[in-house]
């Protein structure tokens, strides 16, 4: 055996320098004698030492088994020396092993069942959208082109994302004639619909515009980690994107606007009287929502954070109510947003008192963090007027224990920040403002 070095030969014999060539050793096979098999000597590797010299195993070979067999083996003077004959059996076996390894996972690949290749159901104008999200399978996408879609379209599958072009390329508007879907009956734009027990899980809503539906644009219902991303809703009759029953929602990147009631809506339900749900880390977060009632509505909900919103136009920009109800409302976090002039009027329900010029304001919530927001040129009348109110529930319930602090908070009226609560448990600090209800907490 003969393993090549730098220089112009290598035939068993050396290069002609002292057995040695020009760069590294060449390696030679030892001839052996029939009990002494041959050997491969290598070359020490980089960081091991030459190992001391020991006695040679040959000697007492006969009075001693372990040494009888450290002769047949030869002394090897460096780590990792192994007969020759050994790297011959140990390529077979490997051989052998290998290939009885690959006829196994071969012949497991076969008996598998083929997974499902993900698709793309394509849509244009004046198609189906209903027809091609009933098509799809978890993890298909349902792409429509640009242009207008007189139509609603109802989620009830895991794993599909409905994406559009982009937001006003891809419009969908009410058709002439509700169709015959719940969703469509009910008057939404988009649906996705589950239930308590068996949630629609992993849906995606992206890239489109929904505009005029008499109800809601955005309808969830029964989701976790639904993700509704760069959508525009607009001049719906009530909410622009909603959720109920859902969890692990992110809400993100949205443009809401001229809705008639809150632009982004999420709560607990809203069709029965429960304690407030873990929302299980819903965020909603850098959405941009303008000339709504209310730019975000939070209820009856815990573990949530609504940050990076810009909300202006409004009656009130951002809600978060909670009442007596047991868990109570609260766990929750309202953080860098940008608030600003939300001077619209709307009138009284048999809910609440007329609302204009409020920025942030909490109702019977507990354990609320509002920091680091810029809430500026908020101004009404209100009892809920001003940059950041605290506010006893419409059932009398206290805010307690919630955390006020590093906000940004100037130019509201009647006050930039006002504790118009009963509960002594709430703390200011660290604000800037310039007027304060009472008095001392600027």
């Amino acid at each position: 055996m003969c393993r090549p070095a730098p220089g112009p030969r290598c035939d068993g014999a050396s290069s002609g320098q002292g057995g040695r060539g020009h760069g590294r050793a060449v390696t030679l096979a030892t001839v052996a004698g029939p009990r002494e098999p041959a050997t491969v000597a290598t070359p020490a590797p980089a960081g091991f030492r030459r190992l001391p010299e020991l006695r040679d195993p040959r000697r007492d070979a006969a009075t001693h088994p372990r040494r009888r067999h450290r002769a047949r083996l030869g002394d090897h003077r460096w780590r990792g020396t192994t007969p020759a004959h050994s790297f011959g059996s140990m390529n077979k076996r490997h051989i052998m092993y290998l290939a009885c390894t690959t006829a196994v996972v071969a012949a497991g690949i076969g008996a598998a069942p083929s997974a499902h290749q993900t698709a793309v159901h394509r849509v244009q104008p004046g198609q189906s959208i209903q027809k091609a999200v009933n098509a799809a399978k978890a993890g298909d996408t349902v792409l429509l082109a640009a242009g207008t879609y007189r139509q609603s379209v109802d989620i009830t599958r895991s794993g599909i994302t409905l994406r559009g072009d982009a937001a006003g390329r891809t419009v969908l508007q009410p058709a002439a004639k509700a169709g015959k879907s719940a969703c469509a009956k009910a008057g939404n734009g988009v649906c996705v619909t589950g239930t308590d027990k068996k949630p629609v899980k992993n849906v995606s809503v992206r890239s489109l515009t929904v505009r005029g539906f008499a109800k809601n644009g955005v309808w969830a219902t029964g989701t976790e980690n639904l993700k509704v991303r760069y959508v525009t809703s607009e001049k719906n009759g009530q909410w622009g994107i909603a959720t109920e029953r859902s969890t692990r929602s992110v809400i993100s990147h949205n443009v809401t606007r001229k809705n008639g009631d809150a632009g982004l809506f999420v709560a607990n339900t809203v069709d029965t009287e429960e304690g407030a749900r873990d929302a299980k880390k819903t965020v909603v977060r850098h959405n941009e929502t303008a000339e709504n009632r209310v730019g975000v509505t939070v209820r009856r909900l815990r573990n949530l954070s609504v940050d990076h919103n810009e909300a202006t136009g409004n009656c009130a920009a951002v809600f978060v109510v909670g009442d007596e109800v047991k868990p109570r409302a609260g766990h929750l976090s309202v953080s860098w947003n940008n608030i600003h002039g939300n001077n619209k009027y709307c009138a009284k329900t048999p809910r609440l008192p007329f609302l204009q010029g409020s920025g942030i304001v909490l109702t019977g919530v507990e354990e609320t963090r509002v920091t680091f927001n810029r809430v500026e040129n908020n101004k009404g009348t209100s009892p809920l007027s001003g940059g950041i109110v605290l506010f006893k529930s419409l059932v009398g319930t206290p805010s307690e224990r919630n955390d006020i602090r590093d906000n940004l908070v100037t130019g509201n009226s009647p006050a930039d920040l006002a504790n118009r609560d009963t509960a002594k448990t709430n703390t200011f600090s660290r604000n800037t403002c310039t007027l304060s209800e009472p008095a001392g907490m600027c």
